[in-house]
């Protein structure tokens, strides 16, 4: 059963599903762009590996909130007073892996082109977003080129200078033509955007058809059976999008 919307399932971004889809689409890009890139440039998935504390909730009390109990003084004895620990939670660093796509020259093994498919800890997690950017400026100062995928309206998009606000974005910066770079921007109620990848300059330029992969991927893991549409998306929508949402919800 397909997805009952037209572009990006809002849906698929809540957090217990997001992963499954980051990397379900990180292979389906791979698979869609192979056929096209042969045998000048291949694709390879590779992982960046970082310790992240973030995510935790960590509780701590007060140095005046410690409780105390106090003896009551009999005749001249003085007071003993025992201090009684506060439960407490420690850091304990996650390893995070995180999955993108390179395409290398098949005679070199340069690397032209880097695929990022962004997940929440790019835009929330402070040590996520540090490892990203650290990345991704390493990439600007190259003659590597940039293509980055932003499927999740929450968290603090990207830095990037102009282009319009949307819940949505495709980033593509080609390596040659730096400052400049192209920028897809789409809502939830748009149909998502097919765009060319860039390879060294003067290549032909495959294309990814990102609403089918999207739409490939919601039928393969037979998403339709996980997802409870009977209750609002995590994170939750506008209330105009709301308002539209349930509407398509209440004609499928």
């Amino acid at each position: 059963m397909p997805t009952p919307f037209p572009g990006m399932d809002p849906y698929l971004e809540q957090p217990e599903l997001w992963n499954q889809v980051h990397n379900r689409l990180i292979v389906a890009i791979a698979d869609a762009l192979t056929p096209q890139i042969v045998p000048s440039y291949h694709v390879s998935i590779e992982e960046r590996v970082y310790a992240s504390v973030d995510d935790l909730i960590l509780v701590g009390v007060a140095d005046v909130a410690i409780a105390s109990k106090s003896s009551k003084p009999t005749g001249t004895t003085t007071a003993l007073k025992q201090i009684e620990p506060a439960k407490v939670q420690v850091p304990i660093p996650e390893e995070v892996t995180e999955r993108f796509l390179e395409i290398k020259s098949t005679r070199t093994g340069e690397v032209v082109t880097v695929i990022e498919v962004l997940s929440p800890k790019n835009k929330r997690s402070k040590d996520g977003r540090q490892a990203y950017e650290n990345k991704r400026l390493k990439v600007f100062a190259s003659n590597t080129s940039l293509v980055e995928i932003d499927l999740l309206r929450a968290g603090e998009p990207m830095p990037i200078f102009g282009g319009a606000k949307a819940d949505y974005y495709i980033l593509v910066s080609r390596g040659y033509r730096r400052p400049d770079a192209d920028l897809y921007t789409f809502t939830v109620r748009d149909t998502l955007p097919t765009f060319p990848v860039p390879l060294k300059q003067g290549d032909i330029e495959p294309v990814l058809d990102l609403q089918q992969l999207i739409h490939d991927i919601y039928i393969r893991a037979r998403f339709d059976l996980v997802i409870d549409y009977s209750q609002p998306p995590k994170p939750p929508l506008s209330s105009e999008d709301a308002a539209w949402a349930w509407d398509i919800l209440g004609n499928t």
